[in-house]
This record gives C-alpha cells, structure tokens and sequence, in this order.
C-alpha cells in the first residue's frame, strides 16, 4: 500500500512539475518558482519567476488549484467512499486536494504531466499508467462503492488510483484494461446508461467526431462502455483550463477556440440541442494537445451523453451552457442550433432508426427539433 496521502506532503521542500521526462517548473513550500519550459505549462497554471511575496503566494495558491483539478470532483458518486479508502476523508480545500493527488504524482489518463517531489529519481516509464496494467481492485469501489478488502488491498498501486481519482464527472465510473487497451465503464441509473447508449446511436448519424458508447455487462447490471482516446502522443484538455491560458494571455476565450475549430464548436451546439444534453460542462469538452509541442489542435471527439433527454420538457430546450460560460449571453439551446446550422450546415450523413427508441415521447421531441433544423435555410 502507498503511505498516505498526509505523510506525502509533509515538509515538502520542493516539487517538479513533470511533462514525461521534461521538467517544465519547479516550485518550493515558499512559493519561489523556476520555470524551465513555459511553452509546456499546462494550460491551466499561471506561475512567474521571483521573490514578491505575492508572486510566491500566487504560485502556491496556482499549483495547489492545478493538483486539485487532477482529483475527482467532490460532487462524483462515492467520493466518500473512495477517499476513505485513501484515508482522505477531510480533503475539502484545494491545498487538501492537491495532496491527494501528489500521492499518486498527479497522474492521469488525460495528459502526461505528473509531480516529481525533491530527490526522487523515478522516471515517466516507471510510472505512465498508459504503460502498465490497472488493477481490477479499485473498480469496484468506483462503480459500485464496495470498499477494498483485506483480500485485494495489496492489488493496487498508487497508479493504478490515478486513472479513476483523475477523471472528472459525476456518475460512478472506472478505467479497465483489457487486451492491452482501456475502456471506461460508467455506471448510474438505468436511465442514465441508456440515454447514453442512444444519444451515441443518434450522434453517429451526423458528421461529427464522438465517443463511441457500447452497452456492457459488470455483474450483470448494464453499464456503458467507451475507449479511451489519449495517449502518450495526444493529451486533452478541458476548455475551463483554455479559458484560464486565454484570460492569462488577455486572449478573448471564445474567439480563440473559433478560429482554431469553428465546425466542431457549432456541430456541438447542434448536437446538444438535438439529444437535449443538459451537461455541457467545461470539463467534458475541449481540445486535444499534441503532447510533442504542447500545442493545442482540434476539438477532442464530444462525449459524456448519460444526461441527454433531459432537456426535452419543450422545444426550446435549455440554456446553451457553452455560449453562457464563454459569453455570458444567456440563449437557448434551440437558438444556439438555429446558429450553428447557418454557421455549419446541419450535416446528417445517415438516417435516424426510429427502432432505437423506446419512449416515444422522446421520439416525438426529437424528430420535432430535427425537422426544425431541417427547415432552416
């Protein structure tokens, strides 16, 4: 078992921010920092060199947000009981947040960045969760909330935590590996699952990239089953960190991610519309990085469907959560398709199976805002 979370961070005199085996930033327990690479900061950490008092306290205040981003939303499904298993019961502050984190070295299967601490002489190969196996002991707990046993506590490794504790969203979810790739097996109410599993079926139907979700079994319960789409080569980042990078750079946020991937920014409005997804948070959608320059390219495929349908009480749909967040502006779904179908076209490239609904309330509500967007010209 790794030591705790606590005894990890414990006197720390100083902490590596690592991007493989790059070491872009180094920052002490006063908050003095050496950048090395400013070009492969993560997008959302803002850091300057010097010995201002507030400069340091910015940069603790920074890095301790950045760790804490690494850690599962505190709003996830069995939180409680994962991070008892952790014995991290009170990890309510950013700075507690950020040393849970640090006792898996900020691992995660969205990026390659980790946290080296003084001395440590471990390399990125010895720790990429991309390159060994996940044990099967945690999915239980994050699916299910089933604590660890006495039987199966010695199976996992703090890397093998990382890929669960490090991914964001609500409903219970958990990495598994199976031949020599991973999936994610995500859970919640029967509802849930299956207003993925169709929201997918229909989202294929346009020219669009998206996560494909399957239906699975895990002990005989149906789940929802996507592959991962990172790697060692191709990162994401969730557009939240792109709007600190652009505030930090005095970049108008919505403009910028315009230029870089208009399509798929308006296809995502349209297709939010259509399922009436509710959850387009900033942490499920935004852009790939190429991991060789940290440089940003297109949008990453749309994912995360389990709260589609639920904005179909009326046609209108609810608020566009992308153009309220980068905005301000507060306008409906509907209204936000309308745009995009001027701005993109409405590109279906294949019919609709009407089979693949089972409520037909859902059904009539769907095709109503299809043919709506249909008749814009």
């Amino acid at each position: 078992m790794i030591k705790t979370y606590k005894t990890l961070v414990k006197g720390w005199k100083y902490f590596d921010i690592m991007h493989k085996d790059r070491k872009v930033a180094r920052i002490y327990e006063n908050g003095k920092c050496t950048i090395y690479y400013s070009s492969f900061l993560p997008y959302n950490i803002y850091l300057e060199n010097g010995n201002d008092i507030d400069v340091k306290t910015n940069n603790l205040v920074n890095f301790y947000y950045w760790c804490s981003s690494r850690v599962l939303t505190l709003d996830r499904k069995y939180v409680k009981e994962i991070l008892n298993t952790l014995g991290a019961t009170q990890a309510t502050t950013d700075k507690d947040r950020a040393a849970i984190a640090i006792a898996y070295h900020g691992l995660s299967l969205l990026d390659v960045y980790w946290i080296r601490s003084k001395d440590e002489k471990r390399t990125f190969a010895e720790l990429s969760i991309y390159r060994h196996s996940l044990s099967n002991a945690f999915i239980d707990l994050c699916l299910r909330g089933r604590s660890i046993t006495a039987n199966n506590s010695e199976l996992y490794e703090s890397r093998n935590q990382a890929a669960d504790l490090s991914t964001p969203g609500v409903a219970p979810k958990a990495w598994v590996r199976k031949d020599n790739k991973f999936y994610l097996l995500k859970d919640g109410d029967l509802r849930d699952v299956e207003a993925e599993l169709l929201a997918s079926k229909i989202i294929n139907c346009f020219n669009v990239k998206s996560v494909l979700y399957e239906e699975e079994l895990f002990q005989n319960i149906k789940v929802s089953k996507s592959s991962l789409i990172t790697s060692e080569d191709i990162s994401i980042v969730p557009v939240e960190a792109i709007d600190i990078y652009c505030i930090n750079k005095d970049i108008n946020t919505f403009e910028y991610i315009i230029k870089k991937d208009k399509y798929n920014y308006y296809m995502m409005n349209i297709i939010d519309y259509l399922i009436g997804n509710i959850d387009r948070h900033w942490n499920n959608w935004g852009f790939y990085v190429d991991n060789k320059k940290n440089k940003l390219l297109n949008l990453y495929p749309l994912m995360d469907f389990n709260k589609a349908f639920l904005a179909y009480d009326s046609i209108d749909g609810s608020l566009c959560l992308p153009i309220n967040s980068l905005t301000n502006k507060r306008i409906s779904q509907k209204d936000a398709a309308i745009e995009a179908v001027k701005k993109v076209g409405l590109n279906q490239i294949e019919e609709i199976d009407l089979k693949w609904f089972k409520d037909e309330k859902i059904k009539k509500m769907f095709l109503a805002r299809l043919e709506l967007l249909k008749s814009i010209k």
